[in-house]
Order: structure tokens, then C-alpha cells, then sequence
């Protein structure tokens, strides 16, 4: 009997035909990558590898993109071969490492095999579970490191969701890999069905049956009913409006417009609630639902809307064991702390059977919510988009109030690929015969793209992989430099530059047909029409530059009016999003010659670092106020008070602005007058096809430019990998961190082969030039925060209080060295290391002094398990600058750090 029929008489399910493709190829020695829709169960194909490993008597690690997924996998794992057997390796966990099966993040194994660590010895299978995470632009260079690190005997098993590129995929992982099978299958197991809500009614989306994908790509066809009731919804919003502007013309409240009201779309006709919407799921027998909000205040908003209307989704006995199971959950919790963490309205949701789900919530919580929903005990939950990734919390219905979320930087349509894992998480395999998903309906979203969303078959795998200076070192020590370019030309992200550059280059080669063809049509007799075309181009390109010159004395202009600015100084922003009154709360300053313009509080309470492209010309002052000389920018109290003030002090009109002045053409205008006199001299200026000439030639310059630029991406995506590398070494060689033949390593590139971090390079700076050595451990928290923390929205703070002269004198001197650090970047070509950020300094030094939390997060626009999250990454991060360090006493003192962080709530959750 074969080890896979063995295993699969252990299974209560039959397995799939892809599921038994994938696991032959296992059993039969060879890596696969398997791309399959979430819910379809590929990660039985991970299971079967260890189970294979137990059999042999050999060594498999199981990796996932993030800590709680590692989680949720030992526990799977511990249930079914024993806790004997499996151990786990997270960033703040470590049971049974030397397990024969262990559980682990990404960047775990990453860390083993640069520091060649012997729980190595002996491995055989290593599992990747959600392997398309390579994409992330954050973290994806990991499992590429992974995948070309590993030593050749070990075989992968890549499990992704379905991508439409894996054949690509699958070609990179036999290159660097061999004897790899690619197994594709986009069957979903639960058939999903896709609806629309419009106003108080549910819409099927498609006019037949579920409508899958279509091999042809086409969009299936809409259901008439549906399109019927946007028309009326469009026509009822419409006649809403216009009755709301013949108020306001009629002597309507003037002010209205600054006060939120409800958005005019089918609400004045009946839009449903939150409350509506899982009260008809749940008639329709539609739940367990998870709704995706993307954002943190909605999810905890839909909660209170729950609480508020008494809905109940459970029986009080269910509520009651809810409720114990989070008691038991929450003991090592202080008492203190439980009303700062949202602690009673948490439990109350949870007895009545909904909860939030978000990033912001103290990881032991979502875990406890995970836990209830899993077992049913938890009927609606109401998430941002991290519950998509890898979580086993598949539900009945998904909700999405919105198809665009914030990603950090700015609004954006969610992606086919989003949607494709969003809703994924509709139909559970062996309970549900079909899965739902749900589109809320407002103005202005068309149901075509939401069916162009939903019939979309799949989304291609992008690498995000690029170079970093701990991996520099790493590869440097270990093979050398010369080899690890050679090593870093077999990534993903190499491959695939290669591979669109040949397509680049038979691009370029019709081009060329194409402009010799538009050559000869623009033949003149009389001259060279090719040259009297130049001359003409010459003659537009200058008289082009002078309007930008004009444009750019303009630019000019707004810089030297901002940087003019005082503290306290109203002025109007003209342009983007946050067009109106603001008042400076920073202003101006300059360091080693950098400028950085002013920081302003805008009338809707927002603290922004400004940009010239926030006005439209120069800034003129319209006024003065006081700013309170402790003015927080972090506290939401002092925002909103400093903005009604700013409200009540601005003028009525705003003063004119100065008349644009115009830019004089200097020497231009000689060059564009004898420019003419040539065109009009040439021979060719007389032809009478003459514009008949000009149109082939304005065709043949536009494609000449276009196959120049061709041209430059092909050379720029030669090599770009190994490019950066080199670049990378040059500037490592430079600072001394590599020899002076940058072929090895000096102690201070020692030191950076032990720090992982997106500074790691600026960690290794500070280490060697001493900025940490006299600090005391709350302090030295305080630093290293500057290291980890990024804020979660865009536009600068307010430069932030610091809790000691110690921690402000280490501060500054962090920054020197990162502007020293990033004129060197910017010389060497390599892309800008983040500048240190001290917005969470002030709270972790509380935190390390043993402060209580709602203490600490007093006044700071921080979520609790935001707070817990980035403590936990201080922690890492302190580990290892007290394993780098040279002096004994800063060891010591980032030990001691450790345990002063490591404590409270911070120590009682051992998820993130």
C-alpha cells in the first residue's frame, strides 16, 4: 500500500483529481507548485508532504506569510500527528523546534538559511503555503530568498491561489529548482452566487446560474431585473439632489454643506442597514456572513449599529460560553487595561454572535473571534481585508459594502485578484452547497465592472523581489560575491524581465519595419524631408521649453512663498484633495541643506506636511492665530479644537494673489528666429505636399521616440537584478562594510548579516558609531521604535515630543547618520532607506516605564493592537542588536529592554 493511499483512507473526504495529481508528484520525489481557487483544499497537498516526511522518518517545514496562519497550522498539525511531533517557529514562539515537522514564517526559514542553522540537517519537504504572497511589495522578496536558497535535495511544495501566469511560474521554480510539476485546477468545489444590493432588495448579479468565468474572457450577462432597479435607484438619488439645491436656493440652511449628513443615493428611497442587511441573511439563511468594511472605524461602528438595535444571532446559552471562552482568553489580560482595549462592547458582541475583525484589535482578540466563528458560535463578523489572507474562517456569504479601499498611500478600485480572495471566502467545503457573494450598491458603481470583478478568471504573479544589504552580506559570506550575482540572475524577478524583453525586442524589430516604411512615404524631391522635419521638431521642442520655464518660475515662486511661512499663518490650499482653509503648525526648515516645507492643520482636522502641489501658484497669508506651544497633532481633541478656531479666525474673503508675473525667453528667442529662417530656406518648405510629407513624418518621430524608449527598457531590464547588487556592494565596500576588494566581509558587515529589518543598514550605523551606548533600556525602546514604526496614512506629523534629552540628542543623531546614509543612495542609484520615524517614541518609553496602557495611549490616534503589533517587532528587533552588538553593556541593556516591553498585553499575546 503506498503512503498516499494510506493517507487518503485517513481522510473523512474523497480527494480531488488535482489533489491526487499533486501528491503523486510528491510521493514520486518531485517539487510542485499547485494553483488553486481558495476553498478548494491545496493545502491537503501540504498535509500529504507531511505525512510523507513522518513516514520516511525525515524532517518537512511548513511555512505561511504570516504568525497567525503559522498558528492556526500547528494547531491543525498537533491534532493530527501529535504535539511530539510538530513544533512552531514565529518570530515570538518557539515550541519542540526540533520537531521532525515545524510550523514557521517565511522570514524564519529565511533567517536559518543565511545563518546555515543545523535544524537544517536532515530536511527533505518544505511546504509554502499562499506562495503568491512574492508579490507583496513588502515582504514577497522572501519567498523568492527561500526559493533559490534552499538546498537543492529538498523539495517544494508551492501552493498559491489560481494565477494565470503559473505555467510561468512553474517554468522559473524547474530553472532554479528542477523536476517540478505545475498543477492548475480553477474548479471551486462550492459553486458561488453573485448578487447585488440595491436599496432593501437582493439582486442576483448574472442572468444564468452562478455565471463562472468564461474561457473566452467575456463578461456573462447581466441580470435585467437588477440593471432595472439601478435605473430607478440613479433616477430617485438624481431627483434627491435636486430638491436638496432648490432648498438651499430657496433660503436653505447655508451651512449644511459642512455638516456629514447621509449620502443622497437610495437612502431617501430606503437604502438597507447594517442592521437590515444581516437580519435578511440571516432569514434567508445566508449566515454565517463575514462583511469587509476596509476600515478599522467601520468595523467597530457595524458593531455598535448591532449593539444598538438588540439583534441577537444566537442562543443566550451560545452567548454565555461565548462569553466564558473569552474570560479564559483574556486572563492574563490586567484588569486596568480591559476598558482602553474596547474589552466590554467586544464581549457583548460576541454573546450575541457578531464581532469586528481588524488589524487594530489586540491580536488575542481576533484569535478568539477566529476561534468562535470557525465553530459557528460567531454568525457575522465584520472585517477589514486581512481576514483574506490565509485565515481558515471560510463563511456561507460575503459581504462587500464598497469596492475600494485605502492602501496605504491612497483610494483604490479593488483589484480582480482582491476580489477573487475576498469572496473566496464564500461556500465551506462539506457544509455549504453554494457560497454567496454580496456587492452593496451605491451611486455612481456600475454593475458591469463589478461583473467584470466577478468573471474574471485569474490575475497574473508579479515578483517584487529586489536586493536588500542584509541579503548583500549574506550572499557575499556565503559564496561570494562574484557567485551571489550569479545566484541573484536566477530570481523571479529576473526571469521575468528576460522573458518580456525578448518580446520587447520583436517590438522594437516591427517598429523599425513600420518607420521605414513611413521613411520612404514622406520621400520629397526637392531636399532631405527627414531634415527639414527635424528642423521643425527643434522649433516646437524650444518653444515648448519656454512655456515650461514659465511653469517652472511659477513653481519657483510657491516654494519661496511656503518656505516663507510662519507659525500660526492661515492660507488657502488651491489644489488636491484637502483644498481649502489650513493653518501652519510647523514651519519651514532646513537640514544639511534639504528643505522640508511647512506642516499645516487643514479645516476638516488634518495634520499634513504640505506639497507644492497643493497650490496652484504662490501662497498668499490670509491671517494669523495662536497655536498652542504644546499643540499635539496625534490627539484628535487638539485637532478638532485647533480647527474650529482656525474656522472662526479665517477672513471672510480671501486676498488676491499676486499677478503672475511672465518669464522673459532670454536667448530663445534668437534661436527660435533663426530656426524659422531655416525652415523657411530649406528646399523642402516650398514642396506643395508639403504638410502631406509632414504628416508621414510627424508619424515616423513619434515612432522613433516611442522605439527609443523601447530601446531603454530593454537595456534598463537587462541585468537589473545583479545591477543593484553591484551597487549595493559598491556602497557597502565604500562605508566599510564590505573589504576594500568588496569580495568579503569586515566585522561591521558581521554585525549586519544578524540585523533583519528595512533599516537594517541604518540599525548597523547606529551600532557602529554608538548612539544607543548611553541610553537605559525605556530609552533605548524609544530608538529602536524609530526604527520600526511607519504611520498608517500619508502626509508628515508634526515633529513629535521626545520623552528625554537622551532619547532627543539619540534622535538626532539617527537622523544625521540616515541623511549621510541617503546622499549616498542617491549617488550610488539605490532606492532611499525610510528615515527614522519618532511618532511612537513618546509611547513606548511610557510603555518600557512600566506606564499602564490606557496611560500610554492617551492622545495618540493609535489602536491598541496597533501599539501590540509594532511592540512586538521593537522586541525582535531589540533581540537582535543584543545578538550584534559588540559592548556588553548595550547587550545587557537591550536584554533588559526586552523584558521591560515584553510584558502586560504585550506578553499575554503570543499571536502577532
Amino acid at each position: 500500500m503506498s503512503e498516499l493511499s494510506r493517507f487518503a483512507a485517513s481522510l473523512d473526504f474523497p480527494l480531488d483529481p488535482f489533489q491526487v495529481e499533486a501528491c503523486r508528484a510528491v510521493e514520486a520525489g518531485k517539487g510542485v507548485l499547485v494553483a488553486a481557487p481558495t476553498g478548494a483544499g491545496k493545502t491537503v497537498v501540504g498535509e500529504f508532504a507531511v505525512a510523507l516526511a513522518l513516514a520516511r522518518g525525515q524532517k518537512a517545514f511548513y511555512t505561511t506569510p504570516i504568525k497567525a496562519l503559522s498558528n492556526q497550522k500547528y494547531a491543525d498539525l498537533v491534532r493530527r500527528h501529535g504535539s511530539a511531533n510538530v513544533g512552531l517557529l514565529t518570530g515570538d514562539s518557539s515550541i519542540n523546534g526540533d520537531a521532525p515537522v515545524v510550523v514557521m514564517t517565511t522570514e524564519v526559514l529565511r533567517n536559518m538559511t543565511y545563518a546555515g542553522s543545523s535544524t537544517l540537517t536532515g530536511l527533505a519537504f518544505v511546504v509554502m503555503d499562499e506562495v503568491h504572497y512574492l508579490a507583496d511589495r513588502f515582504r514577497g522578496a522572501v519567498w523568492e530568498e527561500v526559493i533559490i536558497h534552499l538546498m537543492p535535495s529538498v523539495q517544494l511544495i508551492s501552493l498559491s491561489a489560481t494565477v494565470s501566469n503559473a505555467e510561468e511560474f512553474g517554468d522559473w521554480l524547474e530553472t532554479v529548482r528542477g523536476n517540478h510539476e505545475v498543477i492548475v485546477s480553477e474548479h471551486r468545489p462550492v459553486p458561488l452566487w453573485q448578487h447585488m444590493q440595491v436599496g432593501q432588495r437582493m439582486f442576483d448579479l448574472f442572468a444564468d446560474s452562478t455565471a463562472a468565468p468564461r474561457l473566452d474572457g467575456a463578461i456573462p450577462r447581466l441580470n435585467p431585473h437588477l440593471t432595472e432597479a439601478i435605473r430607478s435607484a440613479e433616477e430617485r438619488g438624481y431627483a434627491a439632489v435636486a430638491a436638496q439645491r432648490g432648498a438651499r436656493g430657496r433660503g436653505g440652511d447655508p451651512d449644511r454643506r459642512r455638516r456629514p449628513g447621509p449620502a443622497v443615493s437610495v437612502a431617501s428611497g430606503g437604502q438597507a442597514t447594517r442592521t437590515d442587511i444581516i437580519r435578511e441573511l440571516d432569514r434567508q439563511a445566508l449566515l454565517p456572513a463575514i462583511t469587509f468594511i476596509f476600515s478599522r472605524v467601520g468595523c467597530e461602528a457595524a458593531v455598535g449599529q448591532l449593539l444598538g438595535s438588540g439583534i441577537r444571532l444566537i442562543t443566550e446559552e451560545q452567548g454565555e460560553r461565548n462569553r466564558r471562552l473569552v474570560e479564559e482568553h483574556a486572563a492574563g489580560i490586567a484588569d486596568e487595561d480591559l476598558g482602553v482595549l474596547g474589552y466590554w462592547d467586544f464581549v457583548e458582541g460576541l454573546s450575541r454572535g457578531f464581532a469586528a475583525h481588524h488589524a487594530g484589535m489586540l491580536p488575542t482578540f481576533r484569535e478568539i473571534v477566529e476561534e468562535l466563528f470557525t465553530q459557528g458560535a460567531v454568525r457575522a463578523v465584520f472585517a477589514t481585508e486581512t481576514l483574506a489572507l490565509g485565515i481558515n474562517m471560510p463563511a456561507r456569504t460575503v459581504v462587500l459594502e464598497k469596492l475600494v479601499k485605502f492602501n496605504g498611500e491612497s483610494h483604490v478600485d479593488l483589484s480582480p485578484a482582491e476580489y477573487t480572495q475576498l469572496t473566496g471566502r464564500a461556500g465551506r467545503r462539506g457544509i455549504d452547497i453554494e457560497g454567496h457573494a454580496l456587492v452593496l450598491w451605491r451611486r455612481g458603481l456600475d454593475p458591469v465592472h463589478v461583473a467584470g470583478l466577478a468573471s474574471t478568471r485569474t490575475f497574473p504573479l508579479r515578483s517584487s523581489f529586489r536586493p536588500s544589504y542584509n541579503m548583500a552580506v549574506n550572499l557575499v559570506a556565503q559564496v561570494g560575491r562574484s557567485r551571489a550575482a550569479e545566484v541573484l540572475q536566477t530570481s523571479f524577478a529576473q526571469f521575468q524581465a528576460d522573458r518580456s524583453v525578448v518580446g520587447m525586442v520583436r517590438e522594437g524589430t516591427e517598429r523599425q519595419e513600420a518607420m521605414d516604411g513611413y521613411a520612404e512615404a514622406m520621400h520629397c524631391h526637392l531636399g532631405d524631408f527627414r531634415e527639414y522635419a527635424a528642423l521643425r521638431h527643434r522649433l516646437s521642442a524650444l518653444e515648448k521649453d519656454g512655456a515650461k520655464a514659465r511653469s517652472a518660475a511659477r513653481r519657483a515662486e510657491a516654494a519661496v512663498s511656503l518656505e516663507s511661512l510662519r507659525l500660526g499663518d492661515i492660507i488657502r490650499l488651491t489644489a488636491g484633495r484637502r483644498a481649502g482653509l489650513a493653518v501652519v503648525v510647523e514651519p519651514s526648515r532646513t537640514y544639511r541643506g534639504a528643505t522640508t516645507l511647512p506642516s499645516v492643520l487643514t479645516e476638516d482636522r488634518q495634520v499634513r506636511r504640505l506639497a507644492l502641489s497643493d497650490v496652484t501658484g504662490p501662497v498668499v497669508t490670509l491671517g494669523s492665530m495662536p497655536v498652542p506651544k504644546h499643540f499635539n497633532a496625534k490627539s484628535p481633541k487638539s485637532r478638532r479644537d485647533l480647527a474650529t478656531t482656525l474656522r472662526i479666525k479665517a477672513p471672510a474673503r480671501p486676498r488676491e494673489t499676486a499677478a503672475e508675473a511672465p518669464v522673459a525667453a532670454g536667448g530663445d528667442d534668437a534661436r527660435i528666429a533663426e530656426l524659422r529662417r531655416q525652415i523657411k530656406a530649406h528646399p523642402c518648405h516650398a514642396c506643395p505636399e508639403r504638410e502631406v510629407h509632414a504628416r508621414w513624418s510627424d508619424r515616423w518621430w513619434r515612432l522613433k521616440k516611442e522605439t527609443s524608449g523601447l530601446q531603454r527598457q530593454v537595456e534598463a531590464r537587462t541585468n537589473t537584478v545583479a545591477r543593484t547588487f553591484q551597487r549595493i556592494c559598491g556602497l557597502l565596500t565604500e562605508i566599510g562594510y564590505l573589504g576594500p576588494d568588496g569580495e568579503s566581509l569586515t566585522a561591521d558587515g558581521e554585525r549586519l548579516r544578524r540585523l533583519y529589518s528595512d533599516r537594517d543598514l541604518l540599525a548597523a550605523e547606529c551600532l557602529r558609531h554608538g548612539v544607543w551606548k548611553q541610553l537605559d533600556r525605556s530609552e533605548l525602546a524609544a530608538c529602536v521604535s524609530m526604527l520600526i514604526h511607519e504611520p498608517r496614512f500619508d502626509g508628515a506629523q508634526v515633529t513629535p515630543r521626545q520623552p528625554t534629552a537622551n532619547v532627543e540628542d539619540a534622535g538626532a543623531a539617527m537622523l544625521r547618520i540616515w541623511s549621510d546614509l541617503a546622499d549616498r543612495e542617491e549617488r550610488a542609484g539605490l532606492p532611499a532607506t525610510p528615515a527614522p520615524d519618532a511618532g511612537l517614541a513618546w509611547s513606548v518609553h511610557r510603555w518600557a516605564s512600566g506606564q499602564r496602557l490606557e496611560v500610554v495611549l492617551k492622545d495618540q490616534d493609535l489602536a491598541a493592537g496597533d501599539f501590540v503589533r509594532r511592540c512586538k517587532q521593537i522586541v525582535d528587533l531589540l533581540g537582535q542588536i543584543a545578538n550584534a552588538a559588540d559592548e556588553p553593556h548595550l547587550r545587557r541593556t537591550a536584554k533588559s529592554a526586552v523584558d521591560a516591553v515584553l510584558r502586560g498585553v504585550v506578553a499575554a499575546d503570543r499571536l502577532d
